[in-house]
């Protein structure tokens, strides 16, 4: 079976109840939820909390709570892997395992079921263990930039000072949105940023990490000029 599992801890601080805060006229992990539905590549989709709103908004768009998730992974420390090889050991415990999963972030408004399904295509063509994606640095990495101790600028990499833009390579970096894996690569803890990860490329302007305050009105602005309807694809 194909499961998809949303993480949704309560505990957040930056942006107090993010995974159900209002965006875009939705909580916004309803839009997750959402494009996991549209997919159509799930057999079940799971929201992972330690939360009972969240439960209960989760379960209110269409998503199941089966279980509660523990607090030796509900805290500050804990990463996504544990948190999915949990959901997968649960399910197997069910009577059917899971053999592809995908962990879709509760405050990704911009994924879409299009991209998801092209990732589970992709994580079957290369038979890689994991497929997630990714978006391009609008800027080149190798010029970048650090302010010093005294307020003064300094290169990371001082050997690109006289570097022309267009010659230097192309950087990518984790979208934020999905990551497809397989069962055993999930519970083995395997590197998703690894070798044997493929990339499912995005455009910039469908990428937006919420960590802040200022990303979330970023976000929403992103969000106005792509879905002028609060519609989703």
């Amino acid at each position: 079976m194909k499961l998809a599992v949303v993480p949704a801890r309560g505990g957040s601080k930056r942006i107090p109840r993010k995974n159900i805060r209002t965006f875009g006229g939705l909580p916004i992990i309803a839009w997750s939820i959402r494009a996991a539905i549209q997919s159509a590549c799930f057999d079940r989709i799971i929201v992972s909390t330690d939360d009972g709103e969240i439960a209960e908004v989760a379960k209110e768009y269409g998503a199941e709570v089966p279980f509660m998730r523990p607090r030796e992974l509900s805290d500050d420390h804990t990463g996504t892997v544990p948190v999915v090889a949990h959901a997968i050991r649960w399910q197997a415990g069910e009577g059917t395992p899971a053999s592809e999963v995908c962990c879709v972030y509760a405050t990704a408004p911009f994924v879409r079921a299009s991209d998801v399904r092209r990732g589970l295509e992709m994580l079957r063509a290369t038979e890689a263990d994991f497929a997630f994606s990714v978006t391009s640095y609008a800027f080149p990495i190798h010029r970048a930039l650090r302010i010093t101790a005294g307020q003064r600028v300094a290169m990371f990499q001082p050997e690109h000072l006289g570097s022309r833009s267009q010659d230097l390579e192309e950087a990518w970096h984790d979208a934020g949105q999905f990551y497809w894996g397989r069962s055993e690569a999930w519970l083995e803890n395997r590197p998703v940023f690894g070798e044997d990860s493929v990339p499912v490329p995005l455009p910039r302007h469908r990428v937006q990490d919420i960590d802040t305050p200022e990303d979330w009105v970023r976000a929403e602005y992103m969000f106005r000029v792509l879905n002028p309807d609060t519609g989703s694809e």
